[in-house]
């Protein structure tokens, strides 16, 4: 840090302007683990907010003014240290929202995406913050697109849900004469921050720490290809009639929409790389109050779950033993920093420390908001995962699924992920139609 700068600092410190919080568990794990260079925009989360109603600059900066008001993310940057990073809150902020009058052209969905992209792609001063930026485009009278891009250090997906809700409730107190701030928030992330260090002490780590050095015990690495930051994005779709046919599969069998979920994509991982030991890592919320789910802040976790692929078992058998490793493995969770450093894993630069894919079922609220005269409707673009080869999100959108692939394109070109993704649907059809189906008679049906 310049000489400027301590000295502003010291300055805000002494008037109270900003305040100093140590870096929370997923914060820390973020900025010990991420193998990428400062300024690479790979943790930066975009999601495009369609909102159709009357909206106006000056009610959407107030509006978004009470949001920064209520939650401290959003005028929270990071101080860097050798040993100790910090989180550096202010007291005030104004909002990072501009405003911008579209084309007819320009306010196509590909242009929009694009410029979604070109939004994304710009790197966040980690010091200075804000680290999350809002722009609408105006692309016709009652018609917006709200593109908003959050840095992973202060966001997980849940977040998203909460900024909109709020956004929704500050515009629409506004419309109604309603000036006044927005309620605070029960729980800030900053006191969830210190609830989860205080909760975390060592006679609590140690009993699940003896299980995760057993079930983790000689896990080999899928792939040894250093993650380059860059990640490309391809979408297969899950019929409205194949998801209804996975989740009655499920609760055929006694497990959840994800177990199910799970076990299919470990069988498609395995033919398609040929392991039959495969780690992969899927979040957690991390959020087990309602005071936790109100506030908006980077709380989700990273749990592993090993699956090792029986070839002469069933799928229905398969998936039982999924499930309850699953059940087993969510409730020994600890925070992800806490598990490396205890397992003492040598990771490389440019690896992620005990695994290379990322298998997710987002199901965090992601509401649609409406009212006469204004909705909103939040679409994910990105959600921030470059720390990983490859990784696998499952939206649900009714019955039907989207499963969006997030890839390394240094490793892995679009039609191998297009061969996988129609791999995995083939799974899905196949054990839905039977269920009994040996494991190694299935792979044989894949191509």
């Amino acid at each position: 840090m310049s000489q400027d700068n301590r000295a502003r600092l010291k300055q805000w410190l002494a008037s109270g302007q900003i305040r100093l919080q140590p870096l929370s568990y997923p914060q820390r794990e973020l900025w010990e683990a991420t193998p990428l260079p400062a300024g690479n925009v790979s943790n930066n989360i975009c999601a495009l907010i369609q909102v159709r109603g009357l909206l106006t600059p000056p009610g959407s900066e107030a509006a978004l003014q009470k949001v920064v008001d209520r939650q401290e993310v959003l005028r929270l940057s990071i101080l860097p240290g050798k040993e100790q990073p910090m989180q550096m809150i202010r007291r005030s902020a104004a909002p990072a929202l501009r405003f911008h009058e579209l084309s007819s052209a320009q306010g196509q969905p590909e242009a929009i995406e694009e410029l979604a992209r070109e939004i994304a792609s710009q790197p966040f001063e980690m010091v200075q913050g804000p680290l999350y930026r809002a722009e609408v485009f105006r692309r016709s009278a009652d018609e917006h697109v709200l593109v908003l891009v959050i840095h992973h250090a202060i966001a997980d997906g849940w977040t998203l849900g909460v900024f909109v809700q709020d956004l929704f409730a500050s515009y629409m107190q506004g419309v109604r004469g309603n000036h006044n701030a927005l309620p605070p928030v029960p729980l800030t992330y900053s006191q969830w921050g210190a609830a989860e260090r205080a909760f975390w002490q060592p006679a609590v780590l140690a009993p699940r720490l003896e299980f995760w050095q057993t079930h983790l015990a000689g896990a080999p690495r899928l792939w040894n290809t250093a993650v380059t930051g860059t990640l490309q994005r391809c979408v297969t779709q899950v019929s409205a009639e194949l998801g209804r046919a996975v989740r009655e599969l499920a609760r055929c069998n006694g497990a959840t929409l994800f177990s199910t979920l799970l076990t299919a994509f470990q069988i498609t991982l395995s033919k398609w790389t040929g392991a039959d030991d495969i780690v992969v890592g899927t979040p957690v919320a991390n959020r087990n109050t309602q005071a936790a789910r109100e506030t908006m802040g980077y709380c989700s976790g990273i749990v592993p779950l090993r699956g090792q692929i029986d070839r002469t078992r069933s799928f229905a058998d398969s998936l039982r033993t999924v499930h309850q490793t699953t059940v087993e493995s969510f409730a020994h969770a600890i925070p992800f920093a806490e598990l490396v450093r205890a397992l003492g894993v040598a990771t490389p630069d440019g690896h992620n420390p005990l695994f290379e894919v990322r298998f997710a079922l987002q199901n965090h609220p992601i509401p649609d908001v409406a009212v006469p005269g204004l909705s909103l409707q939040l679409r994910m673009r990105s959600t921030g995962t470059a720390r990983f080869n490859l990784a696998c999100e499952i939206n649900e959108e009714g019955d039907a699924m989207e499963v969006a692939w997030l890839f390394q394109p240094n490793q892995f070109t679009l039609t191998d992920i297009q061969q996988v993704g129609r791999m995995y649907l083939d799974v899905l059809a196949g054990v839905c139609h039977s269920p009994e189906i040996l494991t190694a008679a299935l792979m044989t049906t894949l191509r």
